[in-house]
């Protein structure tokens, strides 16, 4: 995140860490290289419009922490590091609740341009109070309301994207003096409940067309929405056990939308914390927790679950907080242990010290590639979001012990297949596949006929999903925080 805490507060005053340095342009540039010679697939920045208020009902200890605040855009970002690299992917957020679908547009197919096609959208509809009331608003629309405003924000952006220019566009004739064939460059005349859109797109085609969609999001219209629309599907969850039920789920909402269950890459949250030897980094990992924010951990766990977690004794049981939202949260963590006791509020803030709401892993190299390994192997997950503890020594402890020990199994390839992000992530070229739903919005596609049957097809999908992983506390990590690098 372009911003000091992200996802574990306190670290910054790690004598290794950088993370201040987060208003530099060399910091970025010299941490996108890092990863492309570690062969990430992509660098993923979150970002929030709004501040942590929910603890204590204020910002105050969110400021005295530096949790996501002060942060700075992301999308500007991009240009100095894809001139630095030539493979290394990027993933930006940004919501659907406060900008214009139009101009955005216009962003994204800029920075796919400059970056030869290797920009990712996370789409994100927003969960922080503070940000609405920011933009002139007294909250933020109600949960399936977002959805179905950032249902129709795709709409206007896919018709623009993929509908108004064709491929074959530009001619940059010489000898005619024609520089673009207006008969193949349309009008996309939407008007829907929430935007008005007649004219064309600003830019022509870019080497993706659309960005590759990524997307967050455990609950039921969280989970349809990125079967409907992501090619890449971040999800937290503090166990195996959780995890493969939420992969599958996620398996199921892609074959109801009309895709192969493989169509989307699925990353879970982690974060890892790895020296040549066990015990050096258990060491490490004993020197990272000496220096996390309980405080810090308890503005984003407020944050996320919704519940002001100040108004509570640090020792006092989890079965006392009176909300559903983090007793079915916390009941999902406690099965990261086998103790059985019972959680306090102080467990909560260790929890989220480090990593925010993922698990961390310790240990070697080898130790930590055969966790990996496993985790892919028992979960059905496609890879993995890397949180980090410090900045950028998480990321160069990864790519000096994990790495290597993955390529000794086999099971890691630091050498990128060639062409545009959504290539090298399918290897099946650069646009959308003929199945998602932003390829009907092509010239002569099927248009907005898809949004019906898909919409009526996940209808029926099971609507119990209180105890489904990932709870509406974890969706809301996943949906707008959870940012760091991919593979």
């Amino acid at each position: 995140m372009n911003c000091v805490a992200h996802q574990s507060p306190g670290l910054w005053r790690h004598p290794a860490d950088r993370s201040w340095d987060y208003n530099t342009l060399d910091y970025w540039v010299e941490l996108s290289r890092l990863l492309e010679t570690g062969g990430f697939d992509g660098l993923f920045i979150a970002d929030v419009l709004g501040t942590y208020d929910v603890y204590a009902g204020t910002d105050e200890a969110a400021i005295r922490q530096g949790a996501q605040i002060p942060v700075n855009d992301p999308l500007l970002l991009v240009s100095a590091m894809a001139h630095a690299t030539q493979h290394l992917g990027f993933g930006i957020t940004t919501g659907t609740g406060f900008e214009h679908p139009y101009p955005f547009a216009r962003r994204l197919s800029t920075l796919d341009h400059l970056t030869k096609g290797r920009i990712g959208w996370n789409v994100v509809t927003g969960y922080l109070p503070s940000a609405a009331r920011n933009m002139g608003d007294d909250d933020q629309l109600a949960h399936n309301d977002r959805y179905d405003h950032a249902d129709e924000y795709l709409t206007v952006l896919y018709k623009l994207w993929e509908g108004s220019w064709e491929r074959d566009a530009v001619l940059r004739d010489r000898s005619s003096g024609v520089f673009a064939d207006p008969s193949k460059v349309h009008h996309v005349g939407h008007r829907g409940k929430h935007f008005t859109v007649p004219g064309i797109h600003l830019s022509e085609p870019s080497p993706q067309g659309s960005p590759v969609i990524y997307q967050a999001g455990a609950s039921p219209r969280g989970r349809r929405f990125a079967a409907q629309n992501a090619e890449a599907i971040f999800v937290a969850a503090p166990t195996k056990q959780i995890l493969r039920e939420t992969v599958a789920k996620i398996r199921e909402e892609l074959v109801i939308a009309g895709r192969d269950p493989y169509d989307a890459r699925i990353y879970t949250l982690l974060t890892i914390i790895t020296d040549a030897t066990p015990e050096a980094a258990r060491a490490k990992a004993t020197e990272y927790q000496r220096l996390a924010s309980d405080e810090g951990s308890l503005v984003f766990m407020s944050g996320w679950m919704g519940i002001d977690l100040a108004s509570y004794d640090l020792d006092e049981p989890i079965g006392n907080v009176a909300s559903n939202a983090i007793q079915s949260a916390v009941a999902a963590f406690q099965q990261a242990s086998d103790t059985g006791e019972q959680w306090r509020v102080r467990d909560i803030a260790a929890w989220g010290g480090i990593g925010g709401m993922g698990p961390v892993l310790i240990g070697s190299g080898d130790e930590v590639a055969s966790a990996l390994l496993e985790w892919a192997a028992e979960t059905d997950v496609d890879g993995f979001n890397l949180a980090y503890a410090v900045t950028p020594g998480t990321f160069s402890d990864v790519i000096t012990h994990v790495v290597p020990a993955l390529e000794r199994r086999g099971a890691y390839e630091r050498e990128y297949v060639p062409g545009t992000l959504r290539n090298k992530l399918f290897g099946r070229g650069d646009l959308l596949p003929d199945n998602h739903r932003g390829a009907s919005y092509r010239v002569g596609g099927a248009g907005s006929t898809i949004d019906d049957s898909v919409r009526d097809a996940a209808a029926r999908v099971d609507t119990d999903a209180a105890a489904r992983v990932g709870t509406d506390a974890a969706a809301r990590v996943g949906n707008d925080t959870v940012g760091a690098a991919t593979r």
